[in-house]
Formats: structure tokens, C-alpha cells, sequence
């Protein structure tokens, strides 16, 4: 699917370890499987082309795709998405199932996106990693953020400034990531280091 699509999505499982020539490497578990074609766009109908993929939700993982299944995406999917090609592909119909992993191979360099751990409303020491007040000689200023300007007598506020605020939730990506092992037969990609999200979000992989 990588060489005419733009990437793949993938479930992140979560961190590991592995030993890759007697040395210990961390790496993420990106789950590839359950993901079938629920549409298509084509140059000539809509303008560009692309595939629209869906996840199969576990409880209708042994089933076999029916046609109905589309007419209710929210039932039998847990997520649906759709993925810019480079060209139409006769190759993508409806319920044909996908296996992003067989494309990918060990020593690949991967970019994976996705969306970071929400923290919620966060101070200026977990938020931006402000070293805080002094411990001693009776400091009374707490975990304030201080002085934010020289403008703040006319209600302004420099553009930029580091404040309490949302920590998290936010569309990243990191670029580069070593593809460590592919296991075909579970459709399991590991990736050097970490990617974005907490265990069972979901990611979009594309090739470096």
C-alpha cells in the first residue's frame, strides 16, 4: 500500500524492549491489522485520489465484510480515515482488507503523527518546565509564572509567552524513526524510540 499510498494508520500498543545485535533498543508496537477499504476516490469523480480505511472494531473481527457494514461506519469501525494516493488503483475495492506492514522492512526510516497525551490545564512548571521559587529564605511566590512583561499596565501581553495553560492534546510528529522489526504474520511494526499518544490511540506512518 506504501508505494502508491502516502501511508498508512496503525494502533499504537504501546513501548517495549528488543535486543537487535546484543544491544537493548526501546521501541513502539504499531498494530497494522484489521484495516479494510470502505471507499474510494478517484481523479475523474472527485478531483484527486485517494482511500478511504477503516479499522474493524474487535467484536466483528472474525466476521466477514458485508456491504451493509458501510452504510453504518460508526457501528462496525473504531475509526475511519481517509489516505491520499498518488494515482487511482483498480487494486483498492470495497472490503479489501490492507496489510501496511508487508511494504515495510527492517532499517526503513518512518515519520509517524499523531496526537499527544492530554494533560489538561497545566502551571508554567509542567507545562514549559519553569524551575519554580526558591526553597529557602521564606519565598512566598509559589509556582507563579513571575513577571510576564513591561507592557502588561496597558492590558498586553507579549505574543508568545510562556503561561499556565492546556498542556498536550496536539497533532505532532516525529520524523525518522528506525523500523526495528516488521512481523507479518500478526501485522506488528516496532519503531526506534517513541511516537506521539498514549497506548491505544491511533497514528499515521509515512515513509521518511
Amino acid at each position: 500500500m506504501l508505494k502508491m499510498a502516502t501511508g498508512f494508520w496503525g494502533k499504537k500498543i504501546g513501548m517495549t524492549q528488543v535486543f537487535v545485535n546484543d544491544k537493548v533498543v526501546p521501541v513502539t508496537v504499531i498494530d497494522t491489522a484489521l484495516w479494510v477499504v470502505t471507499g474510494t476516490k478517484t481523479i475523474a469523480r472527485d478531483g484527486y485520489a485517494a482511500v478511504q480505511v477503516g479499522r474493524v472494531k474487535p467484536r466483528y473481527a472474525d466476521q466477514k465484510f458485508d456491504g451493509s457494514w458501510i452504510k453504518d461506519l460508526s457501528k462496525y469501525f473504531s475509526l475511519v480515515r481517509e489516505v491520499r494516493m498518488d494515482n487511482d488503483s483498480d487494486a483498492m475495492k470495497v472490503g479489501k482488507p490492507l496489510s501496511a506492514a508487508q511494504d515495510l522492512k527492517e532499517g526503513d526510516f518512518v515519520n509517524v503523527t499523531g496526537m499527544s497525551k492530554g494533560c489538561g490545564f497545566a502551571g508554567v512548571v509542567r507545562r514549559h518546565g519553569f524551575g519554580g521559587p526558591p526553597g529557602s529564605h521564606g519565598s512566598t511566590m509559589g509556582n507563579r509564572p513571575g513577571s510576564i512583561g513591561f507592557i502588561t499596565s496597558q492590558g498586553k501581553v507579549i505574543k508568545g509567552k510562556k503561561l499556565p495553560g492546556r498542556m498536550g492534546n496536539k497533532r505532532c510528529q516525529i520524523d525518522n524513526l528506525e523500523v526495528v522489526q516488521v512481523n507479518s504474520d500478526d501485522q506488528m511494526v516496532l519503531v526506534k524510540g517513541a511516537v506521539p499518544g498514549k497506548a491505544g490511540s491511533f497514528v499515521f506512518v509515512q515513509k521518511a
